[in-house]
């Protein structure tokens, strides 16, 4: 759940929380607003139609929004979107949409399938689940003037849906539809960018769409996908060093460390390695622990061993 900064709740640990800038980017990562504090709902800061609306959707939160739903609650559907986009920058229908988007990557975190998670939360085709799911990649930053766009693609693998984002000549990010902070992820990268993020294909989205199916097939051992990294010159320096790592090899963090001449930067290394924006191209599956332990992996450690094992039985 998301709380207000002065939740008279308990306090989680810090290091079991995340921070997000809006309430639309909580939703997105799957967090409901908290019962106790209601950071939508206030008494003294919303009206009643916003509390009215919000308290819906809590309710049915997987409810798709029609003109007759409004009608019910004698709620006019224009004056919700204005009050809506006034308090919380986004539309009610916006968050309706992030609020139901949540619970589905939430459900594919724990394990459900991807169709089971779509038709739970409302959406009766694959297609439409997946542009809702665009559609969250959201709008440029203002300063940007929209002459900049990225193009994000839904890619389908043995290991679960990924999400590719890539311009005309190279792809910028690779990851998990179920890999939690994805969202915060991508704001990052449209706010680096300064660029529009919208649904659709381009080179580099195709060539590794087919080179991830090669991959999981036990065809292909590096890719040639042309990537753009973005990221501080030590995370570059550790990533180009992880792509150094030979198929079916694996590394601690401590050579990593020792391999780019600053033996005492284990942990900076392995901070690294989690800011891979380039699941499996970037190899940072293959750095486990001195102990040989695997560590943790954006991904789900899951994924990590099943990776480790597939180029293993490769080069076997």
């Amino acid at each position: 759940m998301f709380c207000r900064p002065t939740c008279p709740a308990r306090k989680p640990k810090f290091k079991n929380c995340e921070f997000y800038q809006t309430p639309q980017q909580a939703l997105l990562a799957s967090f409901r607003p908290c019962k106790r504090c209601k950071p939508l709902s206030h008494p003294n800061s919303v009206s009643e139609v916003v509390r009215t609306l919000v308290k819906a959707v809590e309710d049915n939160p997987e409810k798709r929004w029609k003109d007759k739903d409004f009608q019910a609650l004698s709620i006019d559907a224009s004056t919700a979107r204005r009050q809506f986009k006034k308090r919380f920058g986004m539309t009610f229908v916006e968050y309706a949409r992030a609020r139901r988007m949540g619970i589905a990557l939430k459900q594919i975190r724990a394990g459900e399938k991807v169709l089971d998670a779509q038709l739970s939360t409302g959406y009766e085709s694959g297609s439409g689940f997946r542009d809702a799911f665009s559609r969250i990649m959201g709008s440029p930053p203002s300063s940007s003037g929209g002459n900049s766009v990225l193009t994000a693609a839904w890619i389908d693998t043995k290991l679960g849906p990924m999400i590719g984002i890539a311009d005309e000549k190279a792809l910028f990010l690779l990851e998990f539809v179920d890999r939690r902070g994805l969202e915060l992820e991508v704001k990052r990268l449209r706010e680096k960018t300064k660029s529009a993020i919208i649904p659709g294909t381009t080179g580099p989205l195709q060539s590794i769409e087919k080179e991830l199916q090669a991959f999981f097939k036990g065809e292909l051992t590096i890719f040639k996908t042309p990537v753009h990294l973005l990221g501080t010159p030590f995370q570059k320096r550790v990533w180009q060093e992880l792509l150094s790592i030979p198929y079916g090899v694996t590394r601690s963090y401590t050579d990593i460390a020792t391999s780019i001449g600053n033996s005492s930067a284990v942990r900076a290394v392995a901070r690294a390695n989690g800011s891979n924006q380039l699941a499996i191209i970037i190899p940072c599956h293959r750095v486990i622990r001195v102990n040989g332990d695997l560590a943790g992996y954006a991904g789900g450690l899951s994924r990590k061993k099943w990776l480790i094992e597939h180029e293993s039985k490769r080069i076997e």
